[in-house]
């Protein structure tokens, strides 16, 4: 590093504002000028490795950072040697384009959105290649009348392909490269093969020798396979924009010299302001309430399963939601600190910090490429230099030599089984968002698990009645949905629920009245019945050893206790809890079955509801009452110790966690937009059963893959051999080749079969998924 910076912040990893030791929102080293650009076409780690050659070399180029979740690259440069011009040239030099945007920090939400051929581009252009490749094959079978003939592309020397077949394959490889070329040039230029370099030449390689069926089909599966790459990674961009629209844009201030409301933008009101609050509507900022009582459904942030009673004094958060009180609040954090903030700021740094898994054939492809050219030139010009060999023979052997080194089998192995392995998956109801994820599965030795809404229903359900004082269940039950007929809370929807399971038909009440924040009351046969929780039973003066005894054990067991009584005596207790999903103890022990060594429940509800849901399913660890970013640390913990984790959620406060855990897979159906956009795997049915099955599919995936690149280059290390004893000729090299490219894909294909996907319960009803999709988690 040159002396055009101080020098303080070497010593820290580069963060997104492209400066070491500094967050996106400090300062940068006042000794350099800092440019921001939004790289277009930057999708993997392969970008940036080539960025960071060109770029970085330049003079002048002091600091440089990526950010691969929003695509964009921040330099900082002395600007007295470099400019943003020869910034914007070396990234062209690395095959990508480069648009200057604000250096400082952008709001997620108003980033400007990409226009429609950067957005659908490669997808067209994919779609294209694989409909001119299957043209160019129906075309080709039926002027000859012969599938296998098509198939093969013809035998023999003297074969002639029809022109419009040629044409309609040509297409197909044109399409299928055109994102891919311009890397490979660059790629050239960096002196560093890469896989769009091995790609680039296994078309332009079958194109030269007339093989017009194996270029276009190369090109096509490749650009599906990168295809599938970039989307993944739109998926983790959408997930912010996700959590952005969470918060209101606009709070309701009041005017300190008198008291009336004034509508202010969220991000220009300062620590102190008072904000008020309607019933239904999203907290804006963090704060504390100064009056007014509510309850508020705060499962986004902390993933409490229940709504939770705030008075004066207690703290709300940002994103949360406001449910049955108005109320008015002092803001105590602006809005780039809120909580909600920082689970934003967090998901961006998780996914900044995981590159997507380098695979196998990547990493071979730098030296077999380069090796193999080297070697067939090799072949081309010692033995008649040195030797006095034949001019034209040695040519034709290096010829031989590089058909039969043309890595089209290669190259083809791991797309097409990744694409086998993602359609068979999607089949079995998970949404898998890319082929790295579907290999990352297969290490998978450890779950992580949130319980409301995943290994929970994420709505309450009455568990237990116990009837008190003469009353029976069904009594308890008519004289408790009386009282609660006239409420939204989800404790009340869930007594009413049993109620009209039980065909109990609700007492009639009069004179109802709320009991804010504790209960209700109302007159049921001449007589003052009231229903609340153990607090108001207190407070009535109601309670004796023995019912405080039996409430205690209900709340040990993860029950949240309503109590109802009369003007005379305590007529019953009533459990309510949210239910464990059927499969969720079987999907435990699956797991083990399948050599999943750890099993750890992470919740933001209390410690008591965590233990027994954590018995009831078998879990090895219990971790409660975690806020967003204890359950990131609680993820990064259990990666440390335990190797590969998988988080399993459906809450926005699984974001962070979800991003940072070596697989993240969210509950589709019942599961927060923005865990499931973070999330790499989503479970569509939210059946818990299929997570067995993923582990077992994704490491037949990877087998399938590892056989395939064995016998690729099995074959070919045999035709070389044949090769330097001068036993093979150009078209068994063709042939060869040709023979191994089908029979890796026919190999793949047998994923689309494979383990039958076992038969779960599929999702939620309409009403409880939507019920649980509103947030709890």
């Amino acid at each position: 590093m040159s002396d055009g910076c101080c020098g303080e912040c070497r010593s820290q990893p580069a963060t997104d504002a492209g400066l070491p030791g500094r967050g996106p929102d400090s300062a940068p080293c006042d000794r350099l000028t800092i440019a921001r650009f939004r790289i277009r076409g930057m999708d993997c780690a392969e970008e940036t490795n080539a960025l960071t050659a060109t770029v970085g070399s330049l003079a002048g180029v002091r600091e440089l950072g990526f950010n691969l979740l929003i695509g964009t690259m921040t330099v900082g440069y002395d600007a007295a040697v470099a400019d943003e011009a020869a910034i914007r040239d070396a990234v062209r030099r690395a095959g990508l384009e480069a648009q200057a945007i604000a250096a400082t920090r952008a709001d997620a939400a108003n980033r400007s959105a990409p226009d429609w051929w950067s957005r659908r581009g490669r997808a067209v252009l994919c779609l294209a290649s694989g409909a001119l490749a299957g043209s160019g094959f129906v075309t080709h079978a039926l002027l000859h009348g012969d599938v296998g003939h098509a198939l093969t592309g013809g035998e023999g020397a003297d074969h002639v392909f029809p022109p419009t077949v040629v044409v309609l394959y040509v297409a197909a490889a044109v399409a299928g490269s055109w994102f891919v070329a311009p890397k490979a040039l660059a790629a050239v230029r960096r002196m560093r093969a890469d896989m769009n370099l091995l790609m680039t030449i296994a078309v332009v390689g079958a194109l030269l020798i007339g093989q017009w069926f194996e270029a276009a089909t190369v090109a096509f599966l490749f650009a599906l396979s990168l295809l599938l790459e970039s989307w993944s990674v739109e998926r983790a961009r959408r997930a912010i924009r996700a959590l952005v629209a969470l918060a209101p844009p606009v709070a309701r201030c009041l005017r300190p010299e008198d008291g009336s409301l004034v509508e202010r933008p969220a991000a220009d009101v300062a620590v102190g302001s008072v904000i008020s609050v309607r019933p239904g509507e999203r907290i804006p900022l963090d704060g504390v309430v100064t009056r007014g009582s509510t309850t508020v459904n705060q499962a986004p942030i902390t993933g409490e399963s229940l709504p939770i009673v705030k008075r004066t004094g207690d703290e709300v958060f940002a994103g949360t939601i406001n449910q049955d009180g108005a109320i008015e609040f002092r803001a105590t954090k602006v809005a780039a600190d809120t909580t909600l903030s920082r689970i934003i700021r967090m998901v961006e740094e998780a996914q900044s910090r995981r590159a997507p898994v380098e695979q196998w054939v990547e990493r071979f492809a730098r030296y077999y490429t380069p090796t193999m050219m080297a070697l067939a030139l090799v072949v081309a010009l010692v033995p008649p230099l040195v030797f006095g060999g034949g001019w034209s023979r040695w040519f034709y052997e290096a010829l031989v030599l590089l058909v039969i080194a043309c890595p089209c089998a290669l190259v083809i192995s791991t797309p097409v089984s990744i694409v086998a392995g993602l359609t068979s998956a999607a089949r079995a109801g998970l949404l898998v968002k890319g082929g790295a994820f579907l290999e990352a599965a297969a290490r998978i030795r450890v779950f992580a698990m949130d319980k409301t809404g995943t290994l929970t229903r994420g709505f309450p359900e009455v568990q237990d009645v116990v009837p008190l004082n003469g009353h029976d269940s069904s009594e308890l039950l008519a004289r408790a949905a009386a009282l609660e007929a006239h409420s939204e809370h989800p404790l009340a929807a869930a007594i009413l629920r049993k109620a009209a399971a039980e065909k109990v038909t609700p007492a009639t009440a009069e004179d109802y009245r709320s009991l804010k924040g504790r209960g209700a009351e109302a007159r049921i046969d001449g007589h003052q019945f009231w229903l609340g929780s153990h607090r108001l039973l207190h407070d009535k003066g109601c309670e004796n050893p023995e019912i405080h005894e039996r409430a205690l054990r209900m709340e040990d067991a993860g029950h949240s206790v309503v109590v109802v009584g009369n003007d005379r005596h305590v007529c019953g207790l009533i459990g309510v809890a949210d239910s464990v999903r059927e499969s969720a103890a079987a999907t435990v022990s699956a797991l083990k079955a399948s050599g999943v060594r750890y099993v750890a429940l992470l919740t933001g509800d209390n410690q008591g509801t965590a233990e027994a849901v954590a018995k009831a399913v078998g879990a090895d660890e219990v971790r409660a009452e975690l806020l967003p970013e204890d359950k990131l640390r609680a993820v990064l913990e259990i990666q440390e110790k335990h190797g590969p984790t998988a988080m399993v959620g459906d809450g926005v406060n699984d974001a962070p966690a979800l991003a940072a855990a070596t697989l993240g897979i969210a509950m589709g159906a019942a599961g927060t937009d923005a865990a499931i956009e973070t999330a790499d795997i989503a479970l569509l049915s939210d059946d818990l059963s299929r997570l067995p099955w993923l582990v077992r599919h994704s490491r037949r995936t990877t087998s399938m893959i590892r056989q395939n690149i064995f016998f690729a280059l099995g074959v070919k290390a045999l035709f070389m051999a044949l090769a330097f004893l001068n036993l093979a000729t150009l078209w068994m090299a063709i042939a060869a080749d040709m023979g191994v490219s089908l029979l890796v894909v026919f190999n793949a294909l047998r994923l689309l079969g494979g383990e039958r996907v076992p038969s779960g319960r599929g999702g939620l009803p309409g009403a409880a998924a939507s019920a649980v999709r509103s947030g709890q988690g």
